[in-house]
């Protein structure tokens, strides 16, 4: 089927098309915390808020009950702005040296961007990164073959990230798309998710190789197709929550779901 009414793809980076299981960021985090404070912060609580600005991550973690609790009961106090300023500040340069090391294409991205192309379908990207550390992503990205043709972080913008549509809207016109409905905004956080809906387009959100998950692809390609389930379900609920349209495992599963999108425009549906 030819893609005639879908203008653009809006990607994610980690978890959705580079970092499978999305760990760069979350690792990070949790190393952050340990250096500027140490303090103890879990993998799990690292991934909780993901998809926020990396400043805004770390005020949300601030506000998470668990860590707050025991950051009171280490310090004597709850989290400030400095502390957070402090935290951020120690995140950034570890991010920048490590985020090459974690930009392996997730399988399947190179077929559909190729696919698109063909198509004259555009391919947009939203990040919670920072600038700088996206131009070492985006660097290690190419290398590999995938050259989004717009790239938009939370820092860019004075009006915030997500769950604002803000990101999005601004990669929908610099890809020059005829209307927000004829974008699809594919993210695997629930506030990725929301800054596509918020933006007015179709989302997919996208599980198993996602932050909600958190595995490696090495476990991916050895999990039987019920311990798949176990993982997909409550991720795919979660995602169904924050109005995701459809749920993918993958983007290797995603071509499929955009000619569904394609037909139900052309059908007069919006999202």
């Amino acid at each position: 089927m030819v893609l005639r009414e879908i203008d653009a793809v809006i990607f994610d980076w980690a978890g959705t098309v580079v970092d499978f299981g999305c760990f760069a960021p979350t690792q990070i985090f949790v190393d952050a915390f340990k250096s500027a404070y140490n303090f103890d912060l879990t993998l799990v609580e690292a991934r909780r808020p993901m998809g926020l600005g990396k400043w805004e991550h770390i005020e949300a973690l601030s506000q998470d009950k668990e860590v707050s609790t025991r950051w009171l009961a280490q310090f004597g106090r709850v989290m400030t702005k400095e502390d957070i300023d402090h935290i951020y500040a120690t995140f950034i340069p570890l991010q920048c040296d490590r985020v090459q090391a974690h930009s392996a294409l997730i399988p399947g991205v190179l077929e559909l961007v190729t696919v698109l192309k063909q198509q004259s379908c555009k391919i947009g990207s939203t990040t919670g990164y920072p600038r700088e550390v996206m131009d070492r992503l985006v660097q290690a990205a190419a290398l590999q073959g995938y050259q989004p043709n717009s790239i938009v972080c939370t820092g860019d913008l004075a009006s915030g990230g997500r769950p604002g549509p803000w990101m999005a809207l601004i990669s929908a016109i610099e890809l020059k798309a005829r209307a927000a409905w004829r974008c699809v905004k594919v993210d695997d956080t629930t506030p990725g998710i929301e800054e596509g809906m918020n933006a007015g387009m179709w989302t997919v959100g996208v599980t198993l190789s996602g932050s909600l998950c958190g595995i490696t692809e090495d476990s991916f390609i050895t999990l039987s197709d019920q311990q798949k389930e176990a993982l997909r379900a409550p991720a795919t609920k979660v995602l169904k929550q924050a109005g995701a349209h459809f749920v993918i495992d993958t983007v290797a599963d995603l071509l499929p779901v955009l000619q569904q999108i394609d037909s139900k425009i052309r059908s007069g549906q919006r999202p």
